[in-house]
């Protein structure tokens, strides 16, 4: 449809006087953004989006925000699942990427983290919840991202079908894999879902921090005239790729960083 689109956008640009174009979001933004500027549309992207998974930045505004408010409630639920013995599952936001869920567990003191891009063992993780109980701990968390999944044959969830963007739809990972605990361990599972609770509320210092260099550099590169590019954190500062290399491929978590997870994991 956007490529049906073109001339018309282009027109609309040139109506309204608008000599360049700064699109902000995630990866369908930044894909459209390449799009628009392989076609020849002066163009300048910043990345945003609470999964930051756009490669050639580390971070994406939104990521710290949605981070702070999954721990916050990591936090709040070590609380009551300790003082009721319970095993507990926080869902949170990651269709393909497990940042969230990677970062909120270690930052909350998860017990464990399942992420999209490590498919987990229904087996393994009751041994796991099982084990913790045995030497006399008193509860367990564990934080799912929304998009992790079983192993073949390890557990079947339920099909969503396709939604209108041509996703695939979500039929609840935790609650399927609470249900399955509590079937194979006969221990009392809660369920809690962040969802777009998540994607809320008041920034936080490091992304309004992050937001506001953003917009200076592309603003920078928009008057000089450097377009097809986007603007990168790379360490403390702030660089310009070419959206070809940002929309190349998505930004996963790669192995080593969930071993440093893993360390922490029982």
């Amino acid at each position: 449809m956007l490529r049906e689109g073109l001339d018309s956008i282009k027109e609309t640009l040139d109506n309204n006087g608008i000599d360049v174009l700064i699109p902000i979001g995630g990866e369908g933004t930044l894909t459209a953004a390449h799009w628009l500027s392989e076609s020849g549309v002066p163009v300048v992207g910043v990345p945003k989006t609470i999964d930051n998974d756009i490669a050639c930045t580390d971070y994406t505004f939104g990521f710290d925000t949605a981070l702070a408010v999954a721990t916050e409630a990591i936090d709040r639920l070590h609380t009551t699942a300790e003082s009721h013995q319970r095993v507990m599952l926080v869902e949170v936001m990651g269709r393909h990427a497990g940042w969230i869920a990677l970062h909120a567990g270690l930052a909350g003191g998860a017990h464990l983290t399942l992420i999209p891009e490590q498919p987990f063992d229904v087996d393994e993780v009751c041994a796991m919840v099982k084990r913790r109980f045995q030497r006399g701990d008193s509860h367990f968390i564990c934080v799912v991202a929304e998009g992790a999944s079983p192993k073949p044959e390890s557990m079947t969830l339920r099909e969503g079908g396709i939604d209108e963007f041509g996703h695939k739809r979500f039929t609840g990972v935790a609650q399927q894999l609470g249900d399955e605990i509590e079937k194979r361990l006969g221990k009392e599972v809660r369920t809690t879902v962040l969802g777009h609770v998540q994607r809320g509320g008041t920034p936080t210092a490091f992304d309004r921090v992050l937001a506001t260099r953003f917009g200076i550099h592309a603003a920078d590169a928009a008057h000089e005239g450097k377009f097809g590019n986007m603007v990168s954190l790379r360490g403390t500062e702030v660089e310009l790729v070419t959206l070809a290399e940002a929309v190349d491929h998505l930004k996963t978590v790669p192995q080593h960083r969930y071993d440093e997870a893993a360390a922490f994991f029982g």
